[in-house]
């Protein structure tokens, strides 16, 4: 295995992709702590992200979980620079716009790609490059979704343009589940102009399913019509698990873990799949505890089966709250309720089960004001100001803690409301604390009995990077990795 110490300096070095959802945030990963493990002090970096799952800073800013995740695989803290510009989608055609921590208002997708205003956005995101690779090496970048979408090359700040700037390797990231795995990489490579198509090193083949010596020939046909070296074909990874940066494969990822345990004595959780939803990392933990079988669904039937309904975090609690009743979860909801299940409310989804939210800003649309399912004695207003900030709390005589990031606020400053096996929190991670999953499960200890051993989920994040690290190091010519990013 290459050996290295960090005092050897290293180019920068860039995930792009064929497409989105290729990949290239789990490579990241695994290369932070691969990068670690050899001795270097790597950071993640990604310009601008779209994502509804985030993380807030220890300083109070938020981030795209992508990049928290890999600061944590890097033994970092994360911080703003890593993720310059967050875009966290409010509708099909709005978003929020996050800079370096702070949301400085919505725009709407034709405005954001034009070019008025990008150049100062380009001058944040290369400042906040340059301040973490004073610190840092290597630089792990990610781009954002294709590297070949021709139509908004101009004012791309993430892609190959954010590779010039940093003067970045480019190893391009294939998904070869999908098909078309010789066009898209071929194609992603032939569509740059020559100086954008010299940076990129090599091609990394992600999510391969079967016998590899299947494609040994078909490496080397990619090898020979790209012009460059295929540095790795890694399998389709579904046995490591890593938080998620979006939903894309949410319902899937949920029915394979539901399904591998025996669901007889075991406490059947139901997330509400909203819409909007954001955050949904935020039942991970919970979802590894044996004494639980956890899914996702939108589907009001389905709730019939659960002992304990969530409703989770949105990006846009009022629109998910209409979706609510037109879907006629609402109704499903408030009648498991009255039939004696737990409802458990975070974020957005604690401000749902209140008396009423009002949006006298008009910071969601234009609905001015709405009931609540009146599950919880709050009342929530949404302000202009969202709060992001770390927290620490006790509970049950034990310190715990988690991270807020919320637009509203509600009448009230305790963390924890319970109310008539109704309970609601703007704690993000409050499922990673054990003492309050152990609350959570309490009123079905007869059935679920004390013969169920419990994880510690900050352990098995850890080990869930390194056996990452160990897959990808068994598939990645990390030798020649190096070679190519050796100044």
């Amino acid at each position: 295995m290459f050996k290295s110490t960090n005092n050897k300096a290293l180019h920068p070095l860039m995930l792009a992709g064929t497409g989105s959802d290729v990949g290239k945030s789990i490579i990241a990963t695994a290369l932070c702590r691969i990068f670690r493990q050899n001795g270097y002090r790597p950071a993640p970096f990604k310009a601008q992200n779209m994502a509804l799952n985030s993380y807030v800073t220890a300083d109070g800013l938020e981030i795209g979980r992508a990049q928290a995740v890999q600061a944590e695989a890097a033994g970092i803290p994360c911080e703003a620079d890593m993720n310059p510009i967050l875009l966290k989608p409010q509708s099909d055609h709005t978003s929020q716009v996050v800079l370096l921590g702070k949301p400085i208002g919505n725009k709407n997708a034709y405005d954001y790609w034009r070019h008025e205003g990008k150049e100062e956005l380009r001058k944040e995101v290369h400042a906040a490059f340059d301040r973490l690779s004073q610190r840092f090496n290597p630089i792990v970048m990610e781009g954002a979704g294709s590297i070949a979408e021709l139509n908004l090359r101009d004012t791309d700040l993430v892609n190959m343009p954010m590779a010039r700037y940093a003067d970045a390797r480019v190893i391009l990231v294939a998904d070869i589940d999908r098909g078309g795995v010789f066009a898209s990489a071929y194609g992603s490579i032939m569509l740059q102009d020559e100086e954008d198509r010299k940076r990129i090193k090599g091609i990394i083949i992600n999510k391969f399913r079967g016998d590899m010596r299947l494609f040994e020939e078909g490496r080397r046909m990619l090898e020979d019509v790209c012009g460059v070296p295929v540095l790795g074909v890694i399998p389709f990874m579904k046995d490591i698990h890593i938080d998620e940066e979006d939903s894309v494969d949410l319902k899937i990822k949920d029915e394979a873990l539901a399904q591998q345990k025996e669901k007889n004595d075991r406490v059947c959780v139901k997330v509400i799949r909203l819409p909007y939803i954001s955050n949904f990392t935020d039942f991970n933990a919970l979802g590894r505890d044996p004494r639980v079988v956890l899914s996702y669904t939108d589907k009001a039937d389905e709730l019939r089966q659960a002992d304990i309904i969530i409703l989770p975090g949105t990006k846009s609690t009022i629109n998910d709250l209409c979706w609510l009743h037109q879907s006629g979860m609402a109704e499903a909801i408030l009648r498991a309720h009255r039939d004696g299940k737990t409802i458990l409310g975070i974020c957005g989804g604690y401000q749902m089960m209140g008396q009423t939210i009002a949006d006298p800003d008009g910071i969601e649309g234009s609905v001015a004001s709405m009931p609540g399912l009146g599950l919880l004695p709050i009342h929530t207003t949404m302000l202009p100001e969202k709060r992001t900030q770390q927290v620490t709390f006790h509970f049950e005589g034990h310190e715990c803690h988690g991270y807020e990031i919320h637009q509203g606020v509600s009448n009230t400053d305790q963390p924890i409301i319970q109310s008539d096996h109704c309970v609601g929190t703007y704690i993000h991670g409050i499922l990673d604390n054990q003492p309050f999953v152990d609350f959570l499960l309490r009123p079905f200890a007869d059935r679920i009995g004390d013969h169920h051993e419990t994880i510690d989920y900050q352990v098995y994040k850890q080990q869930q990077y390194d056996l990452l690290a160990d897959r990808v190091r068994q598939y990645l010519d990390m030798d020649a990795l190096y070679s190519i990013l050796h100044l």
